[in-house]
């Protein structure tokens, strides 16, 4: 007897050997088959979806569910558009921090305001105590001159803006949350990740210095799953931080590993260990992603995490040590640095099926799509970067490059698995949002950039389902609507296929199923 039976349905599989049904049989939360070959069996509950479109739940393949979790709880400076509004919110915050505290705001972004606030700025609201404003790309922030005492004289600091490792070592100031802060901020994420969705991601990195939390974060994810707050599935990219010097046999052939030589693979279907995330440059928001050629209007290219040669070393280091490989490569300086290293690692050990992806690849030239095809290498982007900050980014570019940006069909032609992804909570997580920008490329203003990149709407649901379980090692359960993949599932109130592209964002999600359950109706 099936455990439940879907009927009344038009259920988009993802499948090309069945690629549309109207019934769906589960047992045990795997899929049991599709039509007819499920319509004659009981089942203990039949479920009529009145003619709802069902599709494979989305995976969204980069996230920070820790990050976004806090960030919900944290006062935000992001309604202000003037500095006076900023120090105002400050004030407001101070006022409600205990004497020698911390003030934590969250949506920095100098773009609203012109230009950057200053520590001696921040320092005539703080009252004495200490101010950290995180930056919304999550590459930087901003804080007073109490907090810039507390750290090295010749930090890089901008007048109080710290970017990057400068940004890490302030936040290290603050760290570690506990696990009990953690998993409830993880379970906060993934009850919206549940709203829009998206049944399983990827989590962007645990433990490393930019967006890490605590040295044992891994153990908060396993603490919020033994307490049912991790209602979705979740692959953890572990920061590169991480990797130590080992003395392992010969026969094994690698310097670094994590402790007891822990790597991608480890875990079950709820939660496991993903790719080892490596960070190679900063981020556009921040004009920290490295660039060939200047931003426009600017006389910078951004910058490298380190000198290219440790980022090397590091990259090749994790092929060895038998990683999957998640590079963070925005601008396309960095995405040379990470392509002229996976080739190194590949040639001294060739892992065809090692699936290494390049995160964000935000700015790739024509000449670089063919090394991506190449090197297998698959391309994660965040496609509601452009519909929220496209007009800034596209300002920042110029003309020649901005069709450069967050590529869609140069990916597809090359033939490179193209992944979408949110990296909330740096943009709006909705996959039909940005399932929407792939098709019009069209940013909130109404600006379209890089039309040429557009792509239709079935190779855009495929990123979030289909080429998302591929980048995470997940083909052979997930993503399709296939018999004996797990069952989990969006149910819309329209078909992403037949509206118009501008309404996709707005389809409703009515209900999404994990192992074959109503994730609302499981946590009633």
């Amino acid at each position: 007897m099936l455990c439940a039976r879907l009927t009344n349905a038009r259920f988009l599989t993802m499948d090309p050997d069945h690629p549309v049904a109207h019934d769906l049989g589960i047992w045990r939360g795997r899929i049991v088959g599709l039509d007819e070959a499920v319509t004659s069996l009981p089942a203990r509950e039949v479920i009529d979806l009145q003619g709802a479109t069902v599709l494979p739940g989305f995976i969204d393949s980069h996230v920070h569910l820790a990050w976004t979790g806090f960030k919900a709880g944290t006062p935000s400076v992001a309604p202000c558009s003037s500095v006076e509004d900023v120090l105002a919110a400050v004030a407001e915050a101070v006022a409600r921090t205990p004497e020698g505290g911390w003030a934590d705001l969250a949506g920095y972004d100098q773009r609203g305001l012109g230009r950057h606030l200053t520590a001696a700025e921040l320092d005539k609201v703080s009252a004495g105590r200490k101010v950290f404003m995180m930056h919304d790309s999550g590459h930087g922030c901003m804080v007073n001159t109490a907090v810039l005492d507390l750290l090295p004289a010749e930090l890089p600091h901008g007048e109080g803006f710290l970017a990057e490792g400068a940004m890490g070592a302030a936040r290290a100031l603050r760290l570690p949350y506990s696990q009990q802060e953690l998993a409830d901020a993880i379970g906060l994420a993934a009850r919206t990740c549940l709203a829009e969705g998206v049944t399983a991601c990827a989590e962007a990195g645990i433990g490393g210095v930019l967006f890490g939390h605590s040295p044992v974060e891994l153990g908060a994810y396993q603490l919020a799953k033994e307490q049912g707050k991790l209602p979705l599935r979740v692959q953890l990219m572990v920061s590169a931080d991480r990797l130590r010097p080992v003395t392992a046999h010969a026969d094994d052939g690698f310097p670094r590993a994590l402790d007891l030589g822990l790597r991608t693979g480890f875990g079950d279907d709820r939660l496991s260990v993903g790719a080892l995330k490596i960070y190679t440059d900063g981020g556009m928001m921040a004009r920290t992603a490295a660039l060939t050629a200047p931003y426009q209007g600017l006389d910078h290219t951004g910058q490298l995490q380190d000198d290219p040669e440790t980022l090397a070393d590091t990259i090749v280091d994790g092929h060895l040590a038998g990683w999957q490989l998640a590079v963070h490569a925005i601008g396309d300086r960095a995405a040379d640095v990470a392509l002229d290293a996976l080739e190194r690692a590949q040639r001294i050990r060739p892992r065809p099926g090692a699936r290494h992806r390049i995160e964000h690849a935000g700015l790739i030239r024509p000449d670089q799509l063919e090394r991506f095809a190449r090197l297998g290498v698959t391309a994660v982007i965040q496609p509601n970067f452009l519909r929220y900050f496209g007009d800034d980014y596209a300002a920042i570019m110029g003309e020649e490059r901005a069709p450069w940006l967050y590529r869609g069909r140069g990916f597809l032609e090359h033939g490179i698995t193209l992944v979408g992804s949110s990296d909330r909570p740096v943009a709006d997580g909705s996959p039909l949002r940005a399932v929407q920008f792939m098709v019009e490329r069209a940013s909130t203003s109404g600006q379209v950039i890089g039309p040429d990149e557009g792509i239709t709407v079935d190779e855009a649901l495929r990123a979030y389902t289909v080429a998302g379980a591929f980048a995470c090692h997940w083909e052979n359960s997930a993503g399709s609507l296939t018999a004996g993949k797990r069952a989990d599932l969006v149910v819309l109130g329209d078909d992403p296929r037949s509206v118009d592209v501008s309404r996709i964002g707005d389809i409703e999600v009515a209900a999404t199923f994990v192992d074959g359950r109503d994730t609302e109706e499981a946590a009633s």
